[in-house]
């Protein structure tokens, strides 16, 4: 601050002069938010998109601002000479020296004191978290109840039911009327949610809470607090309907789901049947394709193990469990073999053992133990050779379970033709009339001849 001392006093600048004005304006709590009335003169609106005007009544006037960012949402265009109630804060141009009123909310002054008291609920109702989203309900998918809390003689209500008949005629609608304008409408709104809430045996699932478009003092009653707590308590969800999509009310915020009209809220409340079928319709083909899809894997999988070597070639099979019970013969008399020489070294370390100890008891004593250990060789081989054995003649049993020759004891033959490769017959396309050919019984051959012929066809060709 550039300052001149002369005594006790201090010189300012203008600019220093201005700042310290702006600041005390700035730290006065009832200037920095305030509600002033008055008529708009002068009125201009800058290729900025910002409002300058002056704000006066009989006995004075204020230079006044709106910005751009400000009176975008206005819902009305003001006008030279229209009274209006506006919020805002008083502060310093520093340029001119001049205070003016900044605008940060504008309402047409008819409706002033109605406004104040929407914008006074409406924080209180927030502040207490009647308007968070976790306390919103889902609105149910397909419901078969539909509560709807309106006057029985408006539009809203033939709109609604219309709508929901030509989307999902299934549902069922429950009317509930009610007085939607007047001093005597709210306590009728509250009470019509409180006792749909109370009757269960309705099994109401979403309500629809509504009226048409009209004024702020017409659409009071759904700005009232005993509506807003209503709403809230309510444990059935709440679609908020109330006048046209440039309407707010209190309702709106505490409801479950805004609704911008009657209609609207009628089709956020339904799903539309026609687009059901056609999801179905998207389904079902999805199915079908997919169905096919498995149907030709199955397919292409039973192909592939019809030509696998077990069905073409089942003769190899027991060829390789043959080889493989000749090796297992085999170990097992390698196993023998060496368990044998073993106990053999054994029996002649005692003999040693016993002929370099000379006393007759311990010869005794060496002789019953050695007794007693060619027993034990000899069960123990026994045991061996038995479980060798019952292994063996299990696996046996599996081959011929498996060997064709057990299939042709049911019945069942093989057919050959009559040449030195006697290739198997295996389809009736394979010979003609008057081949001669080979059959395999189970117990013998036999030599035929094709006198006739007679060929099955499959369903599935």
């Amino acid at each position: 601050m550039t300052a001149m001392e002369n005594g006790k006093e201090q010189i300012l600048s203008v600019s220093d002069l201005t700042v310290l004005i702006k600041r005390l304006f700035e730290q006065n709590p009832y200037l920095s938010d305030c509600w002033v009335r008055g008529e708009i003169s002068n009125f201009t609106r800058h290729s900025s998109g910002h409002m300058y005007f002056t704000l006066k009544d009989s006995g004075s006037r204020i230079k006044s601002v709106m910005f751009a960012s400000k009176n975008r949402n206005l819902n009305f265009l003001p006008k030279e000479g229209m009274k209006v109630l506006i919020r805002g804060y008083v502060s310093v141009y520093e340029r001119d020296g001049q205070y003016q009123l900044y605008v940060e909310e504008m309402q047409p002054d008819g409706i002033g004191s109605l406004y104040l008291a929407f914008q006074q609920l409406k924080e209180r109702l927030e502040k207490e978290g009647l308007f968070l989203q976790e306390h919103k309900k889902q609105i149910p998918r397909f419901p078969k109840v539909i509560g709807v809390v309106t006057s029985p003689t408006g539009a809203a209500v033939r709109d609604i039911i219309t709508t929901i008949r030509r989307r999902y005629p299934v549902a069922h609608v429950l009317l509930h009327p009610v007085l939607v304008q007047g001093t005597e409408a709210p306590q009728s709104i509250a009470a019509a949610i409180q006792q749909l809430n109370t009757q269960p045996e309705l099994a109401i699932d979403v309500l629809i809470l509504g009226r048409g478009g009209g004024s702020l003092e017409e659409l009071w009653a759904f700005n009232e607090e005993v509506v807003a707590r209503a709403i809230f308590a309510s444990q059935i969800p709440v679609i908020s309907a109330v006048g046209h999509e440039t309407d707010f009310t209190i309702a709106d915020f505490v409801a479950d789901v805004r609704a911008a009209t009657p209609t609207a809220a009628a089709e956020l409340a339904v799903p539309h049947l026609m687009e059901l079928f056609r999801h179905l319709d998207s389904e079902q083909q999805r199915m079908a394709t997919a169905l096919a899809g498995r149907m030709r894997e199955m397919k292409r999988r039973f192909e592939t193990l019809e030509q696998s070597p077990v069905f073409t070639r089942p003769t190899d099979r027991i060829h390789q469990l043959r080889q493989r019970i000749d090796h297992t013969e085999n170990e097992l008399e390698l196993v023998l073999t060496k368990l044998a020489g073993t106990r053999n070294k054994q029996v002649n370390d005692l003999m040693q053992r016993l002929a370099r100890r000379s006393p007759v008891e311990r010869v005794m004593r060496t002789e019953q133990q050695f007794g007693f250990l060619l027993q034990k060789l000899s069960a123990a081989m026994t045991n061996r050779m038995t479980a060798a054995g019952t292994r063996l003649d299990r696996m046996i049993d599996k081959l011929d379970a498996y060997s064709p020759l057990q299939v042709m004891k049911r019945g069942y033959s093989l057919t050959y033709r009559v040449d030195k490769d006697k290739q198997l017959i295996r389809s009736i396309r394979e010979v003609q009339l008057g081949d001669k050919l080979n059959v395999r019984l189970q117990d013998g051959w036999l030599d035929c001849q094709v006198w006739g012929m007679e060929e099955e066809h499959n369903r599935d060709e």
